[in-house]
């Protein structure tokens, strides 16, 4: 079983966002995964996304991609101790989202401590077919 792990440093600034999505589908096309990688963008989009609207901007983001086998995870680790909270829909809100798609896409995810601050991740397998 192969394993393969890239980990890439990025400020905690928009441009960020479509960055860290293109490293992660390069870096899958490199290792030739076998996942959805429409699901792989969104949720890296979404896990960036959510560093670059609530944490410091004095902190780095750090997106770890590993593929062991044909389990993908993927985490974004920042110097803040604020946890990001699954919220309920609204209606009057345009936000919010991001944690309720990586729910309900990912096999697996998570929130830990990491270096005093916390790295959210999501683990996702190959689509069957």
């Amino acid at each position: 079983m192969s394993s393969y792990t890239a980990h890439v440093d990025l400020p905690p600034v928009m441009w960020s966002v479509p960055l860290a999505r293109h490293v992660t589908l390069e870096v899958l096309r490199g290792w030739q995964s076998p996942h959805d990688f429409d699901d792989v963008a969104l949720l890296v989009s979404e896990l960036v996304s959510n560093v670059v609207d609530h944490a410091d901007s004095e902190v780095v983001l750090t997106l770890e991609i590993t593929l062991a086998g044909d389990s993908l995870n993927v985490s974004v680790a920042d110097g803040s101790a604020i946890r990001p909270v699954v919220r309920e829909l609204r209606e009057d809100s345009p936000r919010g989202r991001g944690l309720q798609l990586v729910e309900a896409i990912a096999e697996r995810w998570g929130v830990e401590d990491h270096h005093g601050g916390k790295r959210v991740w999501f683990e996702l397998t190959p689509p069957r077919g």
